[in-house]
């Protein structure tokens, strides 16, 4: 059995893609794969001008950690360090020093400024949410990768969340991949892409949230109950 088949697919620089699709059609597989989480077992993975799928593990860690960045459902922040230093760990991952003006920059555009010297405790969900944005965002990566960042979050919460995401493309010229269930959030991207028993089905371009529902409603009809088990 595959978790993915026949995937071909190019994401543009700047471009806001969602993945959904039935639990089990491949989601989170599609995701790892790209962020060179998990290696295919056939095919290759390119980022930019990049074949990363034979790179060394040693290699991957070091381009993860330089050109991809990651906003989790769970927030994944370290409960025992500040704020800032939260935002500025990929930078000591790396190797570089930490540049405090550039976390200023990002907690800025996070709209967090007044919270560097916070710990994650002392924060809501969505601000903690913003918090690891701003952590994604800090090496200018290639292509930040969202797996269901607004899965824990109110409606609200979240609508604030995708926006700060969406300005993320729109203004800083960020490449956005974000898996979801939510078609509400999907409908924020450029993209829907929807994957069924490993394979990209269909996709919709600019659609509303209504739209996407309809899509996914249609996944789980029974000629997909397969894909979906």
């Amino acid at each position: 059995m595959h978790a993915l088949r026949g995937v071909d697919l190019a994401l543009a620089r700047g471009s806001f893609t969602a993945v959904m699709g039935p639990s089990g059609s491949g989601k989170s597989t599609f995701l790892q794969c790209a962020a060179g989480l998990d290696r295919p077992s056939g095919g290759t993975v390119h980022l930019g001008g990049t074949d990363i799928t034979g790179l060394s593990e040693n290699k991957l860690t070091a381009l993860r950690r330089s050109r991809l960045g990651f906003v989790f459902q769970a927030f994944n922040l370290l409960p025992s360090l500040t704020v800032e230093q939260n935002v500025v760990l990929p930078l000591r991952l790396a190797g570089h020093r930490p540049d405090r003006r550039r976390a200023a920059e990002v907690l800025a555009q996070v709209g967090l400024q007044d919270k560097g010297r916070r710990r994650p405790g002392q924060l809501s969900g969505g601000q903690q949410q913003r918090v690891a944005i701003a952590r994604a965002l800090v090496t200018r990566p290639d292509v930040v990768f969202a797996d269901e960042p607004t899965g824990a979050l109110d409606t609200t919460t979240a609508a604030e969340i995708l926006g700060l995401l969406r300005q993320a493309v729109d203004v800083h010229g960020a490449t956005v991949v974000m898996v979801t269930h939510d078609p509400a959030a999907a409908a924020w991207a450029d993209r829907v892409l929807f994957l069924a028993d490993g394979s990209i089905v269909d996709h919709l371009e600019r659609a509303s949230a209504p739209q996407i529902a309809a899509r996914v409603a249609a996944l789980t009809a029974p000629s997909f109950e397969g894909a979906a088990a």
